[in-house]
């Protein structure tokens, strides 16, 4: 694989590399290794921000009151 550089974005690596020990290849690789990971966390954080408000629990005050439903639940759960 090839990919084009501007001089500036070159010149930024050869630093970067020279100030690492490293070479370009291995800060390239870096570089696209970071932004595939970031690119994978945007799509978790956006499958769960999918799910916000996508459920009804019938009771308008959840947001007030999570605490004490989710101790009755975890209460519920030990009685069986």
């Amino acid at each position: 694989m090839q990919i084009q550089l501007t001089e500036e974005h070159a010149r930024s690596l050869r630093q970067i590399a020279a100030q690492r020990g490293e070479s370009i290849a291995a800060v390239v690789r870096g570089a696209v290794s970071r932004r595939i990971a970031d690119e994978e966390a945007d799509a978790v954080w956006e499958r769960a921000l999918g799910a916000v408000g996508a459920f009804e629990s019938g009771r308008r005050e959840t947001s007030v009151e999570h605490d004490r439903y989710l101790a009755e639940a975890y209460a519920d759960e030990r009685l069986r």
